[in-house]
């Protein structure tokens, strides 16, 4: 299968020379998606629950775009600013992976651009 480059206006352009996904080999890998608007680029919310929600809107209209969908997460990566915020995160991603959620990984986030306090990447099947 040939590399596709997914792009939706649904959510946000990349701030620079990335695509928002990548169909390949029966897979989609959506680059890392930040808690922003797709309209105008403004962060969403002031909680981690907020911006964790918004990450996966924008990772679910990616997704839609690819012909795919959340309920084929395989995997996520998830890149937070503050430990106390593990909690908050979990929440929120319980409620948009209620069964079968996939597998996922973390890590701090090293910068904070526009008061983000999360990024979550993730790989689903096409």
């Amino acid at each position: 299968m040939a590399k596709v480059v997914i792009q939706t206006d649904k959510a946000p352009k990349s701030f620079t020379s990335y695509s928002q996904a990548i169909k390949s080999n029966g897979f989609v890998f959506v680059s890392g998606q930040g808690p922003f608007l797709p309209e105008t680029g403004v962060v969403v919310g002031e909680s981690i629950q907020e911006q964790t929600a918004q990450c996966l809107r924008n990772i679910e209209a990616i997704l839609q775009a690819a012909g795919s969908s959340l309920d084929k997460a395989v995997s996520a990566t998830i890149i937070f600013a503050e430990d106390t915020d593990f909690a908050g995160i979990n929440e929120e991603w319980d409620k948009w992976f209620p069964k079968d959620p996939p597998t996922r990984q973390g890590a701090k986030l090293p910068v904070r651009p526009k008061e983000m306090k999360i990024s979550i990447a993730l790989v689903a099947e096409a």
